[in-house]
């Protein structure tokens, strides 16, 4: 059983935001499979990975940057770290699709932004999405309410892995493209727990007669 100690990996907050099982079949259970859509992410986030730094524009890249949080029991890395001249720090996380809003997203980023704040002690009020489809970025203020979320979000993934069950499936349109949905079987699930429920009513109406 996890204990409340264990640190959430970062990107533990993103795979909840986008399916609450995908995030327990992956930190939880422990699994994992590539699909086309993983693999452009490696592909993309191999770019970054490279530890170290350099200057470009009067601005220093941090790349691969480990972060962590003792007060949000978050771990992980950010892409990228932008340290601009004034000492503000902006951290970029790389996605392999074209540019859009996905909360999920958001929450990483926020969450990265948080850490970097715990660790330095002053505040980093923006980030962005860099889309490598697009070549664009996105940027994201990191609100007070982004901030709540990241908290309930937290909280929603802790008090998952002490219950150590698996949230139902999403079974919907962000399943063709989840790599996990083998191992997930989200239609024979739903059609299982379906089954179950109409049993259930019929034996209710039984009993009513």
């Amino acid at each position: 059983m996890e204990e409340l100690s264990d640190p959430i990996a970062i990107s533990a907050l993103q795979h909840w935001g986008y399916c609450p099982r995908q995030c327990a079949l992956i930190h939880q259970e422990q699994a994992f499979a590539d699909n086309v859509h993983t693999a452009r992410g490696q592909a993309v986030h191999r770019l970054v990975d490279l530890p170290g730094d350099v200057n470009k524009a009067g601005i220093k890249i941090e790349r691969a940057l480990p972060l962590w949080s003792e007060r949000l029991g978050l771990i992980g890395k950010a892409d990228l770290v932008e340290v601009h001249p004034d000492g503000t720090r902006f951290p970029v996380e790389f996605k392999h699709g074209r540019k859009r809003r996905a909360l999920h997203d958001d929450l990483q980023l926020a969450a990265q932004a948080m850490c970097l704040e715990d660790m330095l002690g002053r505040p980093v009020p923006k980030g962005a999405i860099y889309h490598a489809s697009s070549r664009r970025r996105r940027e994201v203020e990191i609100s007070s309410t982004l901030r709540d979320k990241v908290i309930k979000t937290i909280a929603a993934i802790r008090a998952m892995l002490i219950a150590e069950r698996l949230p139902p499936p999403a079974n919907d349109a962000r399943c063709p493209a989840c790599s996990l949905i083998e191992l997930c079987q989200p239609a024979l699930v739903a059609n299982y727990a379906q089954r179950v429920a109409d049993l259930g009513d019929l034996y209710d109406m039984e009993g009513k007669v």
